[in-house]
């Protein structure tokens, strides 16, 4: 994995920092050298809510897969009561098939992501941080607490309040270790998560901005949304603006650069750090060295599987948050593409990806639950070639009926199911056409 020239973040040459067997991070010191945390000491000579009308200004959308506006769900959070704690929820589960952005972060620039912790906690009067990290990032948990220790000892966080007690704001960090289930990526599983219950997402509303971590009003962003915070205070409006694009009239602009995970039949897999808006077929060819072996590119699953695919004539499409509107996609996700040539199985995928939905459905739906192993066992009968071309309209029919959109289920997981299900299905449908036996018609019937 390499990272692209940045245009973003101060990424600097790494150090060694802890433990040689250790990789190589950014410490507290190599930060400051290139004027790290001079984001956080302007946010902090400005009014708190002028702090969130930027970022709003800004437009600075969720880069944990919805693409929500940051500064939007900042300005939700319930006015400060006196009544107790107020919290930040970090988002650094990153379970979605597919997807390596938020590690890369952690890894080698884990102070740009607690200055950007800092900024919103300042922004949204918060005084305590849970930075939740997932189960399986065991490494990453080891830097991160690091960064985090360090960030206490140089005086970020701490009772003296932020920036060694330049406002009496006084902030708290602390890192949560998930158990490795991909459900507590949805905001609320991981409220559940950290409160120590089983990561089940709640009904809303009350919304975690108004009723959150137990019980009181809660913030959750996604860790590159954070990072992407520091330098939008620090460089301006107009920099932050000059990178991306203004979307489509009546949709929000996909402004930044966004980190990309590329993976699949490419020659060189990596995250890279683009432009929002960047061609598909550009980060590719000009990114990754284009196709492995010289292959024909047959689709791609845009954003992590949930968001669903790119057909073999999408390989155009503009990597942006309004990716949906045009490609018959839900989303751009996490913006972390798997790639396939002409050789692959998209019916084997499919059934693949099926079978990852089935196992990590909490189970607290009907729907999802029993609809995704249904889903499962149908296409296994395609895959196998027992199935009839009318196990394809049923199999459709069912992903059709589960998920947030058909008001069936308390979160998403259903949706990223039958997206995945419901776009392989009309993409390439001539695929899962040639797998199946034609629908068994009765002889006295046939004979008419």
């Amino acid at each position: 994995m390499r990272l692209a020239e940045p245009i973003l973040t101060r990424r600097i040459p790494s150090v060694p920092h802890g433990d040689p067997k250790d990789r190589r991070t950014v410490d507290y010191d190599a930060f400051v050298r290139t004027d790290g945390y001079k984001g956080l000491e302007k946010a902090l000579d400005m009014d708190s809510a002028a702090v969130v009308a930027l970022v709003k200004d800004a437009c600075v959308r969720g880069r944990g897969g919805a693409g929500f506006s940051a500064g939007l769900k900042w300005s939700f959070v319930a006015p400060d009561d006196g009544k107790g704690h107020r919290y930040l929820c970090i988002n650094c589960d990153e379970a979605e098939p597919g997807t390596f952005k938020d590690r890369l972060l952690v890894d080698f620039d884990p102070h740009l992501v607690l200055e950007g912790i800092a900024i919103a906690c300042w922004a949204c009067k918060l005084d305590v941080a849970y930075f939740f990290i997932r189960g399986e990032y065991h490494h990453q948990a080891r830097v991160m607490q690091r960064a985090i220790d360090e960030a206490y000892a140089k005086g970020i966080f701490g009772k003296q309040g932020l920036l060694r007690g330049k406002v009496k704001h006084a902030v708290d960090c602390y890192l949560h270790r998930g158990a490795g289930a991909y459900i507590c990526g949805e905001e609320t599983a991981l409220l559940e998560a950290v409160e120590g219950k089983r990561g089940w997402p709640r009904v809303k509303p009350p919304f975690p901005a108004v009723k959150g971590l137990f019980g009181r009003p809660t913030i959750i962003n996604n860790v590159e949304t954070l990072a992407a915070v520091p330098d939008i205070i620090w460089r301006g409006l107009a920099w932050w603006k000059s990178i991306g694009t203004n979307g489509v009239p009546g949709g929000q602009p996909s402004w930044g650069t966004k980190l990309m995970g590329v993976s699949g039949h490419v020659a060189r897999p990596g995250c890279f750090e683009a432009p929002l808006g960047i061609p598909l077929r550009t980060l590719v060819d000009d990114y990754c060295g284009g196709m492995r072996g010289g292959k024909r590119f047959k689709g791609a699953i845009a954003g992590g599987v949930s968001m669903g695919v790119l057909g073999t004539d999408q390989f155009d499409a503009p990597m942006d948050f309004d990716i949906g509107r045009h490609y018959g996609v839900l989303g751009l996700g996490t913006a972390c593409p798997t790639v396939f040539d002409e050789d692959t199985d998209m019916v084997a995928v499919t059934r693949n990806c099926a079978r990852f939905f089935m196992n990590e459905s909490c189970g607290q739906c009907t729907p999802c639950r029993e609809g995704s192993g249904w889903m499962y066992k149908m296409l296994l009968r395609i895959e196998r070639g027992d199935a009839t071309t009318a196990d394809l309209d049923l199999l459709d029919e069912v992903a059709g009926s589960m998920g947030l959109g058909e008001g069936t289920t308390i979160c998403g997981l259903a949706d990223g199911n039958n997206w995945l299900v419901r776009t392989m299905l009309k993409k390439f449908r001539g695929e899962f056409e040639r797998r199946v036996k034609p629908k068994f018609v009765p002889l006295h019937l046939s004979a008419r």
